[in-house]
């Protein structure tokens, strides 16, 4: 539209003009070189403007002469330029759909065409990889850490193949570099968090954690979480054990703050209250116990709640033994780990009939007797056989323990693990340990790549025994 008005702009400025020059013809004369020229205004005028016209055309096409070989070149490589990226784009489409030999084919074409190796290289990787040819694509990631715009690619590259081949160190390495290019990128952030796990650096993966935090990368809730089974880790490691050479103020920071960032997390409490007897604080370790075991009671909770009362220096007879429980269990008096823990007790004190109460107790709870855990049936057993040494009466309650008792399971494997820990020994997934029967039982390995599955016989004589509950390592 504005090209239409303009147009008739021009028009309308021309007619003026024109009628200017007719209503003042004047007259012009020019002599040059012996010639004389006589001509109006207007004429003169019409003249010069024919001639710049002329003046612009040749001078246009003069440029359009000159520069043609360079525009016709131009055209030539937009045109090499089209095909590649066609071929490159068909390449990728191969690689989807699995066509190696394609692939490749068009791999060569597209970096023949565009002469850019860093446009192919990505290509040329995938098709090799494709092929199965794992050492040519490890030379074309490598390639690519040369190009600062393909840099994060190469090492993503090598990253996954470090990852298949079981490289831990150096799937570390490469993790911690592509976390240098992108750190705000949550899967760079998880891969290295994840990579950090499985060579057992608890407190780089804190440290990756909270810059995750900062830079709110990832869930609070997760984080927080995280960092607290971290720090359960960390004051549970082998080298972090006060009664080796670990330091013991600091493995009772770890756990301090993996109670604080997560109150509810039963091994932060265990590993603080086993951490706070070793330095000699049994009064805040006992206080601790019996706090949690208000808020969620918990077998192991009663497990270290035993060994506080051993450990406090003074000789502590059975019944002594059996008031202390009874102020644990009184926190929580209905709950079924409280008649258990006060059984346990009873039946060290020979206390039969009290002992044989709460574990009446524990049945009648349950909606149906298969439903009660074989540590229930067992300490019925033990007290058949300690007061009346009836092994045909232990026979028939042994006989009943068909259904495991709860144990430290792994959500992602179903593997069983006698004693809670970081990491699942069977699958090496983080944090996926929880509390719970088994369903499939698996026992869990040290070495996360073995796949045992034993008989079920094998299976239960490996569960915790009933009335001794392992304490987290």
């Amino acid at each position: 539209m504005r090209r239409v008005f303009l147009l008739f702009g021009l028009i309308a400025a021309g007619a003026a003009l024109a009628i200017w020059f007719a209503d003042r013809p004047g007259m012009v004369t020019l002599q040059w070189a012996g010639f004389r020229f006589d001509t109006s205004v207007g004429v003169l005028f019409a003249l010069v403007a024919v001639i710049a016209i002329s003046a612009a055309a040749v001078y246009r096409f003069w440029r359009f002469l000159r520069r043609a070989p360079r525009n016709l070149a131009a055209a030539r490589r937009a045109r090499r330029r089209r095909r590649g990226y066609r071929f490159l784009t068909q390449g990728m489409v191969a690689v989807a759909a699995g066509d190696s030999r394609e692939a490749a084919r068009l791999s060569k074409k597209a970096d023949r065409l565009l002469q850019e190796p860093p446009l192919t290289m990505l290509l040329s990787a995938q098709a090799a990889q494709l092929d199965g040819d794992e050492t040519a694509a490890r030379r074309y990631f490598e390639a690519m850490l040369d190009e600062p715009d393909m840099a994060f690619l190469g090492v993503r590259g090598l990253l996954t193949q470090a990852i298949k081949g079981g490289d831990s160190p150096r799937a570390l390495a490469l993790a911690e570099r592509a976390a240098s290019l992108r750190p705000k990128t949550e899967w760079v952030i998880e891969e290295l968090f994840a990579q950090q796990i499985a060579v057992e650096d608890w407190g780089a993966a804190e440290d990756t954690m909270i810059q995750a935090g900062r830079r709110k990368i990832l869930d609070p809730e997760i984080i927080r979480r995280r960092r607290a089974v971290l720090a359960v880790a960390q004051c549970t490691a082998p080298d972090a054990a006060p009664d080796e050479t670990g330091d013991l103020a600091a493995a009772l920071k770890s756990a301090e703050r993996g109670c604080k960032l997560d109150p509810d997390l039963t091994p932060a409490t265990t590993a603080l209250a086993r951490l706070l007897t070793a330095d000699g604080k049994i009064g805040k370790a006992t206080r601790l116990i019996e706090n949690a075991w208000r808020r969620d009671p918990h077998p192991e909770l009663a497990a270290v709640y035993e060994t506080i009362g051993a450990a406090g220096g003074v000789a502590e007879s059975d019944l002594d033994r059996v008031k202390r429980i009874q102020r644990l269990a009184g926190g929580c008096p209905d709950h079924p780990e409280s008649h258990i823990a006060m059984a346990r007790a009873a039946l060290a004190a020979n206390l039969w009939g009290e002992a044989r109460r709460h574990l009446d107790a524990v049945i009648g709870q349950a909606n149906k007797e298969s439903d009660v855990g074989a540590r229930v049936h067992q300490l019925m057993a033990d007290i058949e056989m300690a007061e009346h040494g009836d092994a045909a009466a232990a026979g028939r309650w042994l006989a009943k323990a068909s259904r495991p008792d709860e144990s430290w399971i792994c959500e992602e494997c179903g593997a069983v693990h006698g004693a809670w820990r970081a990491v699942c020994g069977h699958c090496g997934g983080f944090d996926r340990l929880c509390w719970r029967t088994p369903r499939n039982l698996t026992l869990a390995t040290p070495d996360p790549g073995a796949q045992v599955t034993p008989d079920p016989g094998a299976q239960l004589d490996a569960l915790p025994a009933a009335g001794v509950v392992p304490a987290p390592t």
